[in-house]
């Protein structure tokens, strides 16, 4: 039976080997596992175990979840982990509207193959990135309907131009998003059949950045 004490040790043994020092404290645990130290100082105290956290740090540091819970040798493991995954939400679609971001929606793993780690940021980044899928025809040709886009919600507010998502209240949307010199929102649709719309920053919720996509080209 695994437990929870067992299990920090063997994070703090990973995080140790990989700083100068060696010293690893609770923050540093927490920060690793993507929570707070008051977070992880309950977990403590109630003997619980944070799986999803543990999975997320597993499959950025590319070890075997088998190790860290019952620690059994990686080497005699056959299916040890040796890819990067992120969220994929399949039944969320954006851009035409409908439905709502929820990010407790079911959701699938996405593997990602190395190469595409740097292209989205780096494994540091891989917990701040999920991914959607693009529906209608108004991002056309940069966003095309059936593409994948991949959404950094650490970037979750205008400060520089570029294509958001974000939910107005009529539904889910991607779009160009540019401030003007009166600091509303021009929100513009690359497709130049769809009007650029003018809007107060108050009007919408920014999700992320888009910063990349796959999917057919037209």
């Amino acid at each position: 039976m695994h437990c929870i004490h067992e299990i920090l040790e063997r994070l703090r043994d990973v995080l140790s080997s990989e700083k100068n020092s060696g010293r690893i404290y609770d923050k540093d645990i927490a920060n690793a596992l993507g929570m707070t130290t008051v977070n992880l100082a309950t977990i403590k105290k109630r003997s619980s175990i944070p799986y999803s956290h543990i999975l997320d740090f597993c499959a950025i540091k590319k070890i075997s979840i088998n190790w860290l819970l019952y620690d059994q040798d990686p080497s005699s493991l056959v299916d040890s982990t040796d890819k990067y995954w992120i969220k994929y939400f399949p039944t969320i679609n954006i851009s035409a509207g409908g439905g709502a971001y929820n990010e407790e929606n079911d959701f699938k793993k996405l593997d990602l193959p190395d190469y595409f780690i740097d292209i989205i940021g780096g494994v540091q980044n891989i917990k701040n990135i999920e991914a959607i899928n693009v529906t209608g025809d108004s991002m056309e040709p940069t966003l095309n309907d059936g593409n994948i886009i991949f959404i950094d919600k650490s970037k979750n507010n205008i400060s520089k131009n570029g294509i958001y998502a974000y939910i107005h209240e009529n539904g889910l949307f991607v779009k160009r998003i540019e401030k003007n010199s009166n600091g509303n929102l021009n929100i513009i649709s690359d497709n130049s059949e769809y009007p650029t719309i003018v809007a107060n920053s108050s009007d919408i919720t920014v999700v992320g950045k888009v910063i990349s996509s796959i999917g057919r080209v037209f």
